[in-house]
């Protein structure tokens, strides 16, 4: 893979910038601006390497129509605040646009395309379109890991037709994944929480002869538990996993890894109660499980004490409550407590599991933590992403 970190002559390039600037809008206002401020280092290189840069990104799913409010004009706002530079917004139809309409005034630097999935061509991987977005520049950089996943026409194809490297970014991105997959320092164990134990099992069995221990909390916990007569109340649990469970047992017995589930729980009879511990032999069948108990906390703290590398998906409990939050906030307060020392590496990554590590303010104190969702569980299952791919 070429990196644009390595390029010299970028000097007056048109560098066609894939980035993934999906962010949430609620009236055309931004509500979190951490992809944006992601992806400020990739722009603060080219900028200093003097290219001319024009930008492709999406917001939401506008199914290759117009919708005004997916539009990428507030984006360009704040990040013409960000790196104090104008940010011209583009909106007229790509078909109709040649090279030499662009950067017509010599002071303009950046220019957005705007939201490429108002074209139905994006999402159908389209040759003509990938190729015409190609006439309009001089090289193409992914620096969008999280859309990576995607056959789309601006991240896979169009590295058909220009010189295509990889974004600072997405170099970042996949040198951490690859720590937790390929490049290993062991002991290594991976914590997966969530609902659905359905949507991790590709990432389970992929992990299970790597790692060392595979911790699993959260509702999905609650399928093992079932699974192994416990009762669990009105707990949520998915039903047909019987032969799931089978396969992570089998597959970790086979390969001496470990699988750990709570050992005792935190429940309540809602969501908006207060907390109560109980043994698994304990839980009524008016009971939610909400929560790891206390001894579950305390071996999970040792097993992370023993690791050299950790991989978080997913909070240990309901923590939009704090009564059931202590689980999720132990967890991360280990692991920033070990990285703070140095004595470990760690990978965090999923919607639920920033929040929790931005409620404790811990973020920072991990090596990595990726917003990448759908891209970061297909890379962890072991698939082949087509934008990465493509830049191979």
């Amino acid at each position: 893979m070429n990196y644009i970190k390595d390029q010299e002559n970028l000097k007056d390039k048109n560098i066609l910038l894939r980035l993934d600037l999906n962010v949430p809008l609620k009236n055309k206002i931004i509500i979190d601006q951490t992809r944006i401020d992601k992806i400020l280092p990739v722009i603060n290189f080219l900028i200093k390497k003097k290219s001319k840069i024009l930008v492709i990104s999406h917001v939401g799913r506008p199914k290759g129509k117009i919708n005004k409010d997916l539009s990428l004009k507030p984006i360009c706002k704040y990040l013409e605040k960000k790196i104090n530079q104008k940010v011209s917004l583009i909106e007229e139809d790509i078909f109709k646009l040649k090279k030499e309409d662009l950067f017509k005034n010599s002071k303009d630097q950046i220019v957005f395309f705007e939201n490429i999935r108002f074209y139905k061509e994006e999402e159908e991987n389209d040759l003509n379109f990938s190729k015409h977005l190609a006439t309009l520049a001089d090289m193409f950089v992914n620096d969008a890991f999280s859309c990576s996943h995607r056959a789309h026409a601006s991240v896979s194809r169009i590295t058909e037709f220009l010189p295509s490297y990889a974004g600072l970014q997405l170099e970042t991105e996949i040198n951490a994944l690859k720590k937790v997959t390929s490049e290993i320092k062991k002991p290594i164990s991976c914590i997966i929480g969530g609902s659905k134990i359905s949507t991790k099992i590709g990432m389970i069995k992929n992990l299970i002869p790597k790692f060392d221990n595979i911790i699993i909390v959260g509702g999905m916990a609650n399928n093992i538990l079932d699974y192994l007569g416990n009762p669990i109340g009105k707990s949520i649990k998915e039903d047909n996993c019987k032969s799931i469970i089978d396969d992570i047992f089998e597959k970790a017995k086979t390969n001496s890894c470990s699988v750990i589930y709570p050992e005792d729980v935190v429940v309540g009879k809602n969501m908006n109660d207060k907390a109560r511990i109980k043994e698994l032999n304990e839980v009524t069948n008016d009971d939610l499980i909400l929560d790891i108990g206390p001894k579950t906390i305390d071996k999970i703290k040792n097993i992370i004490e023993q690791s050299e590398t950790i991989l978080w998906n997913g909070p240990a409990g309901y923590f939009e409550n704090k009564h059931f939050a202590k689980g999720s906030y132990e967890i991360a307060e280990k692991i920033k407590k070990k990285n703070i020392d140095n004595s470990i590496y760690s990978v965090a990554g999923g919607g639920d599991t920033i929040a929790v590590l931005n409620q404790i303010n811990a973020i920072n104190n991990f090596n990595f933590v990726s917003t990448a969702g759908g891209a970061f569980l297909e890379y962890l299952e072991g698939k082949e992403l087509p934008g990465i791919k493509a830049l191979n």
